[in-house]
């Protein structure tokens, strides 16, 4: 009997340690470090929201993404070993492929970019004329840290989309033309939109498309881009999605120079009843359009567009781009049911390629400028913000990296006294403020 009893003893003393040793080691667990290949909390339903991410080069683990507005996260939240380290993503940030030089394409492109001729042949006189010549002279006013670069070069998409993640904007609207099709002073590049995807998803970031004019866009033409988009890039886990209050997941195109192609043309693909319309099909998708002028606004209305966006940086330059007029941009997008979606930029100087242009100039004042567009953005409460631009040389509205530069010829702007990542900074600081904010909107 003693035996027995003590044979009880034993076991259950064994029986405590287990289940004291599984307690303790339950405790050093951590949670789990995925999250989902869409922005968060825009999952398809039966997805799994903390899909495992594989650690990335800098070591960051991903915790489970936390919700900022009532219609689904904004944010993915890593940690380090001293702070958290969160990318928000209803922050986009317009992104440019267009340049070119010798090391990747034979020669500069962009960079060269010819200047200008002012319209008025009296005005045009009055000023220079001709191409820059790369390296030492090129179509900008700050110099880039990686010097005049291709955009082909995998080691500068590498970098900037490591910039953009420092910044923490993430969503890369990158400017689109369709295959084979270029700007007027630049070459075909959509061959390299894999590649764009393939780097955004390693820094956790995502790619909207910013459908640019070019010769012969008509609605027609655009359903046929929004087909090749969808189908050839809509099931890579970098293609961005937006969450409608509604709970509809679609893909978010921005449209530049929208108002070159008439209201009721837009119609035919915007409306449901449209001739070739988009609404209702496997190509739906979240339309925003530009507003230049106050009768765009109405006209955007008519046309069946989802949205606004201002895009230029330059305050005072339009209507859709002075912040005095955001109020009332905003008031109109709420009571019509559509998103107003405010472009703010660090400044702009694109005297390098419109020697004329000085009127239209905004220092930037040591960051300050670009401090008082991000509070008049955040002073109407939109649902995403846009930044012009990550590397918009040519009109001076670039947050990338730029370093102090004199040559014989050119004496370049540059940050001073501040960092090369000094515009990468503020707006990660920014970001943050834009999310906090929309915390206490929902209080």
């Amino acid at each position: 009997m003693t035996r027995l009893r003590r044979k009880a003893l034993v076991a259950l003393f064994l029986f405590t340690l287990f289940i004291f040793g599984t307690m303790m080691g339950l405790r050093t667990l951590k949670p789990s470090d995925g999250f989902s290949d869409m922005a968060p909390g825009l999952d398809f339903e039966g997805g799994h929201p903390n899909r495992r991410r594989q650690p990335d080069s800098k070591g960051l683990t991903a915790s489970s993404p936390r919700s900022q507005m009532g219609n689904g996260d904004t944010k993915v939240v890593f940690t380090r070993s001293d702070r958290e380290y969160s990318i928000f993503y209803d922050v986009h940030i317009f992104y440019y492929l267009w340049y070119g030089a010798p090391s990747m394409d034979t020669k500069y492109i962009h960079w060269d970019h010819v200047l200008v001729p002012h319209w008025d042949p009296k005005i045009a006189a009055s000023h220079a004329q001709g191409k820059h010549l790369p390296p030492e002279d090129i179509a900008a006013s700050f110099y880039p840290e990686l010097g005049p670069y291709s955009s082909r070069d995998p080691v500068v998409l590498e970098n900037h989309m490591s910039q953009i993640e420092e910044a923490a904007a993430g969503v890369v609207v990158l400017s689109w033309y369709p295959p084979g099709v270029a700007d007027d002073h630049g070459e075909p590049c959509e061959d390299l939109v894999p590649a764009v995807l393939d780097a955004a998803h390693r820094h956790s970031l995502k790619v909207a498309f910013h459908i640019q004019p070019y010769k012969g866009r008509t609605e027609q033409t655009m359903h046929d881009n929004i087909r090749y988009i969808i189908d050839k890039y809509g099931k890579h886990s970098a293609f961005y999605r937006f969450q409608l209050s509604t709970g509809r997941v679609l893909p978010l195109f921005y449209v530049y120079d929208s108002y070159l192609t008439p209201s009721d043309s837009w119609a035919e693909l915007l409306t449901p009843k449209g001739s070739h319309t988009v609404r209702g099909t496997p190509y739906d998708g979240v339309f925003v359009a530009l507003i230049v002028e106050e009768r765009h606004m109405s006209d955007i209305l008519a046309s069946g567009f989802d949205g606004i966006y201002t895009y230029f940086a330059s305050n005072g330059f339009s209507f859709g781009s002075s912040h005095q007029n955001w109020k009332v941009i905003k008031a109109f997008c709420d009571t019509n049911n559509l998103l107003f979606i405010p472009s703010v930029g660090p400044g702009y100087v694109d005297t390098a390629v419109r020697p004329w242009n000085n009127h239209n100039t905004r220092n930037r004042v040591n960051g300050r400028y670009y401090e008082t567009s991000l509070q008049a953005a955040l002073s109407v409460r939109p649902e995403i913000v846009t930044i012009t631009s990550f590397n918009q040389w040519h009109e001076g509205t670039q947050i990338e990296r730029a370093v102090p530069k004199k040559t014989a010829t050119r004496l370049y702007l540059d940050y001073l006294p501040n960092q090369p990542e000094h515009y990468l900074e503020l707006t990660r600081q920014w970001a943050e403020d834009f999310n906090k904010e929309k915390d206490k909107w929902l209080m």
